[in-house]
């Protein structure tokens, strides 16, 4: 059973709605050249006091003092490592106690050896799609036939592009360590605003794979 993430979100009624359809996680971005990022749109004593859901923060290249007062203020349970950091930062942040999801990005092809050095050190992989001058967020995908080579033990999401015209193709690609899906963009009617009726929809085509 494909589990899911719906990232980017910072409008407290919007989030409301969208943990009435219960998702496995919520993301919260905290990268400033987002169009996404919090910012003063979500208050940390509203989001520490939301409960029932994984609540994730996205950071691109953050220092870990950074991530922990994120961490402490709004109640998070799991980062989201969208930049170049290191297995030994992933491995900081587990310390912590949060769980970890490392993000690499994947254009035509891609090296699952390098995924080794971090493989001791997250809880998860994210492949989503490769774009110049961006980090996430594009609205691409990319070719998914690439990962049917991985052969790592490490469950992974995917995200980049995933909507409703193509979720059943993702839900048929009958990959054993796909664990979860990471929806943003395609389910939204403007930046950080979410569009219940998709996402109500995305929810039953999940569903109905049990």
């Amino acid at each position: 059973m494909i589990k899911l993430k719906v990232c980017g979100l910072r409008e407290p009624d919007n989030i409301d709605d969208v943990l009435k359809l219960e998702p496995d996680w919520i993301g919260f971005i905290f990268h400033v050249r987002s169009a996404r990022y919090i910012g003063s749109h979500l208050d940390p004593g509203y989001a520490k006091m939301l409960d029932g859901v994984e609540k994730v923060g996205v950071f691109v290249n953050e220092d870990q003092d950074f991530m922990d007062d994120a961490i402490g203020r709004y109640g998070l349970t799991m980062v989201q490592l969208h930049g170049s950091e290191s297995p030994e930062l992933c491995l900081a942040m587990q310390q912590c106690g949060v769980k970890v999801i490392k993000v690499f990005s994947i254009k035509d092809d891609f090296d699952f050896e390098s995924l080794k050095p971090y493989e001791d050190y997250v809880d998860y992989f994210l492949f989503d799609t490769k774009v110049k001058g961006k980090l996430g967020g594009t609205g691409q995908t990319f070719d998914w036939t690439v990962l049917e080579s991985y052969s790592s033990e490490k469950p992974f999401f995917l995200s980049g592009g995933i909507s409703l015209g193509n979720i059943e193709e993702v839900l048929r690609m009958g990959i054993p360590q796909l664990f979860g899906i990471d929806v943003n963009s395609k389910f939204e009617d403007r930046p950080g605003l979410k569009n219940i009726e998709k996402l109500k929809h995305l929810k039953e085509i999940i569903d109905s794979q049990l």
